[in-house]
């Protein structure tokens, strides 16, 4: 080895017995390091400062790289043992294995696109082993698009926003919200809904008919609905029970349960001779345009048997939560009955009440006659309105009182988010989207986070800070492929916000 701090299996134990003896405190941190980079760095360094001395886990060249070829271990190794920070690099031994034999006071993860996974096993495993598991506030430097966010292409008008909002909050203050929703406990209840996506290559229109026809190529199916609002909040909260309705006349239970977060509680009343609710969207392979969808529901709802059940249940759970999130999407897991319950008995209640191809004209926020926070699009808000035009904080004046709101937000596309305190002042926060890949899910990842901040207290400007970064990597994730994780959001508030807020 061309230097003392790289270990092997053979002389790591020796190393750890040694350093103990010192009385040093082990931080262990992992990674593959084949583009050093300034991000890198801040993340060891800060990592190190955790402890006494900082082992790093490095991963074998047999990983699939990013581009081109894969650099020798042995070299990345040499170029980790150069720094100061850096006391031990580890090769050829498994993360597990590290895990098991160094036994840290803190394992330490930067979180990047690189490291997401292999974090994800990180944690159960220190669960596991009891040792406690950190992020790095390093922001995302590793990526093309971390490096685009942070040499910001925003315009002006975006730019002089985050200005004028360095001047009134740091860093440290979004996280410290983030940090502070895992000791909330949640239900989330509302319409459980399988998203399929077809992609087709379109054909052109038909011979014989004035239709257009496509040829099949491949299909995914997401978990939607109130299953994405779930595995949002998961990912930030300390507790989250999901309360919904799934069909009779399918096999989907299975499919749903595989996809919700191991930590979410699930509870499900079945409908009588109907589906769980599809909807199949038929998109074209290149453009990931949509061309159509035909939905598949039966949206009667429960029997009133069923229903009074399934009620009953919630009821006696609600005194377990601190609040209460119902994304309704007017598909009927959420009936009058219940609705009325959770108006009078949920401690705290957040609302989303969707309109979409359903039950467009039929399904209103005016349903709800209490809502503690309500979040919904600016079409949502027009329709309820009948307004196409008219000014939007005119109108959340108007809707907000009658749902005794101390919080209302409306999520407006590109134009960002506004948001109406309960004395009455109107923020409005620009949309930090970069790149748009689908737009269905954004509404219901900005409600899932947002109603945690807005529980907690937080300035009506930091609700929409946040939940405007949650709507920007929401759009850039097709479908409802993966759920916004609290380390992805600290990242894009770090290159939204620079190195004011809290870099080593």
């Amino acid at each position: 080895m061309t230097s003392p701090k790289i270990l092997v299996t053979e002389n790591l134990d020796a190393w750890v017995a040694l350093s103990r003896s010192k009385g040093q405190r082990l931080v262990l941190t992992y990674g593959r390091y084949e583009s050093m980079h300034i991000g890198h760095i801040r993340h060891l360094r800060q990592a190190r400062q955790l402890g006494d001395a900082l082992v790093v886990v490095l991963s074998s060249d047999t990983l699939r790289p990013k581009d081109g070829l894969p650099i020798p271990d042995t070299l990345r190794a040499e170029a980790l043992a150069h720094l100061d920070c850096v006391d031990a690099v580890l090769l050829g031994v498994d993360l597990d294995q590290a895990l098991e034999h160094v036994r840290p006071v803190v394992y330490a993860s930067m979180g990047d696109d690189e490291d997401l996974a292999q974090s994800k096993g990180a944690e159960e495993l220190c669960i596991r082993l009891n040792i406690p598991f950190q992020f790095t506030g390093s922001p995302d430097f590793g990526s093309t698009l971390g490096i685009n966010r942070f040499m910001s292409e925003f315009g002006d008008e975006v730019q002089e926003y985050l200005s004028l909002f360095r001047s009134r909050y740091t860093l440290g203050q979004v996280e410290q919200v983030l940090d502070d929703m895992s000791k909330l406990k949640v239900a989330v209840i509302g319409d459980t809904i399988i998203d399929e996506y077809c992609y087709c290559d379109t054909l052109g229109v038909s011979s014989k008919d004035p239709i257009l026809a496509l040829r099949y190529r491949t299909s995914d199916l997401f978990a939607g609905g109130i299953v994405a609002v779930a595995n949002h909040v998961a990912n930030f909260a300390e507790k989250v029970d999901l309360f919904s309705v799934l069909g009779e006349h399918d096999s989907y239970r299975d499919f749903i349960v595989s996809k919700l977060n191991r930590r979410i509680r699930p509870h499900f009343a079945t409908q009588e001779d109907s589906p769980t609710v599809r909807k199949r969207r038929y998109i074209e392979g290149y453009s990931q345009n949509k061309i159509f969808e035909i939905y598949f529901m039966e949206d009667t709802g429960l029997s009133a048997e069923r229903d009074a059940q399934f009620c009953d249940a919630v009821a006696a759970a609600l005194p377990n939560y601190d609040l209460v999130i119902v994304a309704d999407f007017g598909h009927g897991a959420i009936s009058p009955r219940m609705r009325r319950m959770l108006e009078e008995r949920a401690p705290y209640l957040a609302v989303n009440a969707q309109a979409n191809s359903g039950n467009r004209g039929f399904h209103t926020i005016s349903k709800y006659a209490r809502a503690d926070y309500v979040s919904i699009a600016e079409h949502e808000m027009r329709l309820e309105m009948r307004d196409m035009r008219g000014n939007v904080g005119h109108m959340i004046d108007t809707l907000a009182p009658q749902l005794t709101c101390s919080s209302f937000v409306v999520t407006r596309g590109k134009r960002g988010s506004t948001i109406r305190s309960e004395d009455g002042l109107h923020i409005t926060v620009p949309a930090f989207a970069k790149k748009i890949v689908d737009r269905i899910g954004a509404g219901d990842a900005f409600l899932s986070v947002t109603a945690l901040a807005a529980k907690l207290g937080t300035s009506p400007e930091l609700i929409c800070f946040i939940g405007n970064i949650v709507g920007a990597l929401a759009v850039e994730i097709l479908g409802n492929q993966k759920s916004i994780d609290k380390a992805s959001v600290k990242r894009h508030a770090a290159s939204l916000l620079g190195n004011g807020g809290g870099f080593a």
